[in-house]
């Protein structure tokens, strides 16, 4: 354990398991110790906030706390005051009346969006605050989206107790698609890292197994590379569940111990890199035990049939799609993404994941999604390799907040790959929109081959007297024109001269994305003006 990483020796251990390689020399970038404006203004924003922690016994559970409208305040950029009472019958009840530390996540299931951090909570006036130990963000996958309501009228009932799972409950759980999981590592130094996390798990109904009444089997799919969860489990086994029937506002929690399965053979999910492996010591349930309800927004979804597809790269396709019943599409802002939903061949229940819309914002005839195809893809390679012309997907609103600022401060923008999709879309917009404002259009890839979509960029800046671009090659072939060789860096982006009070817009893997802004901050580059999304696997 060293001083300079945000990882303690379990998430460090998951690291070298899974090959993932020096999560800690790049994500010190993502994980601050407090909370930015725009992760300020979404919790305040929340009806209910997930908390995981420890009771008297050592157990970890998890549970939500809801409160009437604004109820979550944040007087700083370090600390979230929350204005409610915890039931009595909640496990962490006691814990948080005498101050414990915890992991926390905010989410919001109608967009997807969602931010986790950890910290201490304590009694504060007529409810509690939470100081700040570690924040982070995270991506919207396997997020079922939900719209909800609150029930001004909510009497929660008697809790019940018992070591096992009821037939009732088991049941719960096999139609569940959502849970939160809790975990913490306490031992050692008293560093940021150590405390708790709470995280969102999702997937088909019935993607946690459960194999009798006494243990569950959640699969572990890709995710950020930071192995908070694993990592915890690795160092102390102790693990919660909440499971919530968004119909009645009843929660279903659940503590036990865990092991990892690293290579799951035969596993009920084929999709699953890992398996979480729960041996239950604890239940309880607690009927109408919030005041929110939930509702899917399947009214909501379009179908999309692929029109035609563009070979933009040696590994990139776009995808053009219209409405299968020839309505018009939902508009969108340039840089938002499009949650999609497809049924695979071969596999139980539907596969949702998010894809940048890289068109321009102002066609409500066509998306244009322009996709990689990844190695270990399960929905990429579904779209590349088996989905036809004419194939139809489900999908839901376009969403997210990576969309450029509304000034005429210059813009910057920066990709790697295929992080040049939600770039490519404001440079539409800022060239359609005109102006004053100065644009920079910079973007790396391998080499010409692997560039993508390079002569719509040189066409729509060839529009502009504003726009220049800087095209970096990190392994050129010969026959290659591009204006520097290596990589993209924040050395190189200061010399375009747009000044600290650009807006630096960022889109490609996280460990480039982390060097970037790491090294703009260092600059004297202002956080609030560095803006940025990962793509992949690991985003």
């Amino acid at each position: 354990m060293t001083n300079n990483t945000p990882f303690h020796a379990g998430e460090l251990e998951a690291h070298r398991r899974t090959g993932v390689g020096d999560v800690a020399q790049w994500a010190g970038g993502f994980i601050r110790d407090h909370l930015p404006e725009q992760h300020r203004d979404f919790h305040t924003s929340l009806p209910f906030l997930v908390l995981s922690g420890a009771d008297d016994e050592g157990k970890t559970w998890v549970t939500l706390l809801d409160g009437k409208d604004g109820f979550i305040q944040s007087p700083d950029p370090r600390s979230l005051t929350l204005e409610t009472k915890v039931d009595p019958q909640d496990p962490l009840a006691a814990a948080f009346a005498t101050g414990t530390k915890v992991g926390a996540i905010g989410i919001e299931l109608a967009t997807r969006r969602r931010n986790r951090f950890s910290g201490n909570i304590h009694p504060h006036g007529e409810g509690y605050q939470i100081e700040m130990a570690q924040t982070f963000g995270n991506c919207p996958q396997y997020i079922h989206e939900r719209s909800w309501t609150r029930v001004e009228q909510n009497t929660p009932a008697p809790a019940s107790r018992a070591a096992q799972l009821s037939p009732a409950q088991i049941e719960v759980i096999q139609k569940a698609d959502t849970m939160f999981i809790g975990s913490g590592h306490n031992t050692g130094a008293d560093i940021p890292s150590r405390g708790f996390d709470a995280s969102h798990r999702g997937g088909i109904p019935g993607f946690v197994h459960v194999s009798d009444a006494r243990h569950l089997h959640i699969p572990d799919y890709a995710g950020n590379n930071f192995f908070n969860t694993i990592g915890n489990l690795i160092t102390d086994p102790h693990i919660g569940l909440v499971f919530v029937d968004f119909e009645t506002g009843s929660l279903l929690q659940v503590s036990g111990r865990a092991t990892i399965d690293w290579d799951p053979k035969n596993a009920h999910d084929h999709d699953a890199w890992r398996m979480i492996n729960v041996e239950i010591d604890a239940v309880i349930e607690r009927p109408s035990a919030i005041s929110l309800r939930w509702a899917k927004q399947e009214h909501l979804t379009q179908r999309l049939k692929i029109t035609r597809r563009v070979k933009e790269a040696s590994n990139i396709t776009s995808f053009y799609l219209s409405t299968a019943d020839g309505r018009l599409l939902k508009p969108f802002k340039a840089g938002q993404h499009l949650p999609i939903e497809v049924q695979i061949p071969g596999q139980v229940g539907t596969s949702k994941r998010s894809y940048t819309l890289s068109g321009a914002p102002d066609s409500l005839i066509q998306y244009r999604l322009s996709i990689k195809r990844e190695d270990k893809g399960l929905v990429s390679r579904f779209l590349h390799d088996m989905l036809p012309d004419g194939g139809v997907i489900e999908a839901t609103a376009p969403t997210g907040d990576f969309i450029i600022p509304e000034d005429d401060r210059p813009l910057v923008l920066i990709s790697a790959g295929v992080g040049i999709t939600p770039m490519l879309s404001m440079l539409h917009r800022a060239i359609a929109v005109g102006g004053t404002r100065p644009i920079w259009f910079v973007h790396g890839a391998r080499n010409g081959r692997d560039h993508a979509m390079r002569d719509e960029v040189n066409a729509l800046l060839a529009k502009s007297s504003k726009a220049q671009q800087k095209v970096f090659y990190s392994r050129p072939e010969t026959g290659d024109t591009f204006d520097l060789e290596g990589r993209i860096s924040a050395d190189a982006l200061l010399n375009l001269e747009a000044g600290t009070d650009a807006h630096y817009m960022l889109c490609g893997p996280v460990r480039f994305l982390s060097e970037i802004k790491t090294d703009l901050e260092a600059a004297n580059i202002p956080a609030e003006n560095i803006h940025f999304e990962t793509f992949g696997p690991s985003a």
